[in-house]
């Protein structure tokens, strides 16, 4: 699986990071989206998921490889 952001849709809510901590962050200035790892593995899938649910703004893609 490959995750993607969009960091001009993002609104900074924060869902993506209490979901997928291993995955997601943000930027302490304001909040916006920060990806750490574009490529996280397969048992982490099931966590991306629910931060692709959670995003108000539909800011991270999930796609498999």
């Amino acid at each position: 699986m490959t995750v993607t952001v969009d960091q001009d849709r993002c609104c900074g809510a924060g869902q993506c990071v209490r979901n997928a901590p291993e995955v997601f962050d943000q930027r302490d200035e304001d909040g916006v989206v920060v990806l750490l790892d574009a490529r996280p593995p397969a048992e982490l899938r099931s966590a991306v998921e629910d931060a692709v649910a959670a995003c108000p703004a539909g800011a991270i893609r999930l796609a498999e490889d």
